[in-house]
């Protein structure tokens, strides 16, 4: 899918965590949601059961690194674990493949403090938050901290926006619009903010912040079957093409949201977008900055570079030479 020797950095995933519904809804919806998941289990054709009996007592973190290996995909960044410490201890086992953002409350009281531990001393790269369980406006006094260091070290923050959870999930809440983040990201312009899924359901509201505000970057994560349910088409190729022609490739992040075995990897959705940017003409260039560097250059990472652009760097005189010509 991508020239020879480029690698895929996948921005959106996740290790087990808390889940924010698990103790929360009614049996009728725990019920409602059970059915349309296994729905779309069906239609992605996701794996219930392991294909490897022993896979399951095998470390986490190797099992992650197997699928990375076994589809191609250069790393991974982790956006959720049980704590930032849990996180933190997994990707330190292969560093060379995951990367993670630190996944807290915003409204403790210490979040600032716990989001600069996380950074110095677990070695983490960004911040996770969902704007549908976050319960003040993210412009609150009391949240300055936070923005103000996010701001000094230029700190990736993705939030999730839009529908959350399956079946049964938030469809209102205070801050579940892009545009809820607004007035903090006209403040804050060093802040490199990600919203995944193309807005989930608020796309219009994502493309007028990102006209707006040149620090907001789209994360194309997920199945986005959340477009079947506007009360005008789209499609994922429509996704792609209007944010590509508001804000062009560096600002557009591949990820695919995955979040645990048995499924594994989810591949099907980096097909899926592949295609579809394929499809859109986009140039070799292009696809490599949405598929993998864009996310490394905000993470600091070095970018993946074709076998065709190395064989084609120039090589450098010999220190004689330079000086001769230096002389001429």
């Amino acid at each position: 899918m991508f020239r020879a020797g480029f690698k895929v950095f996948d921005i959106h995933g996740h290790l087990p965590y808390d889940y924010p519904f698990a103790h929360e809804r009614h049996e009728k919806i725990v019920r409602y949601g059970l059915e349309r998941s296994e729905r779309m289990r069906l239609t992605w054709d996701f794996r219930i059961s392991e294909p490897d009996p022993e896979a399951a007592n095998r470390p986490l973190i190797d099992r992650w690194k197997d699928e990375l290996d076994r589809y191609g995909i250069g790393g991974l960044n982790f956006l959720t674990g049980w704590t930032n410490d849990d996180l933190a201890e997994q990707i330190a086992k292969a560093p060379d493949r995951f990367t993670g953002f630190a996944s807290h409350s915003i409204e403790r009281p210490d979040a600032a403090e716990e989001l600069k531990r996380a950074v110095d001393e677990l070695g983490l790269k960004g911040y996770k938050l969902f704007g549908p369980l976050t319960q003040i406006p993210f412009d609150d006094k009391s949240l300055t901290p936070v923005w103000t260091f996010a701001a000094e070290r230029k700190l990736p923050v993705l939030i999730h926006f839009g529908l959350l959870g399956h079946a049964g999930g938030i469809v209102r809440h205070l801050n579940i619009n892009p545009l809820s983040i607004f007035n903090v990201a006209r403040q804050y312009p060093d802040i490199p903010f990600i919203i995944p899924h193309f807005g989930c359901g608020y796309f219009q509201e994502l493309l007028h912040l990102c006209w707006s505000c040149p620090n907001v970057y789209v994360d194309t994560s997920g199945s986005n079957q959340w477009i079947r349910w506007m009360p005008y088409e789209l499609t994922l190729e429509t996704l792609f093409r209007k944010t590509y022609e508001l804000i062009g490739p560096e600002r557009i992040i591949f990820g695919t949201d995955s979040l645990g075995f048995p499924r594994g990897y989810n591949y099907r959705y980096l097909q899926e977008q592949t295609r579809v940017a394929r499809d859109l003409r986009f140039s070799d260039a292009e696809m490599e900055l949405i598929f993998g560097n864009n996310a490394r250059k905000l993470l600091n990472l070095e970018p993946s570079v074709p076998l065709a652009e190395l064989k084609s760097e120039p090589k450098s005189e010999p220190v004689s030479e330079q000086k001769e010509t230096a002389r001429l």
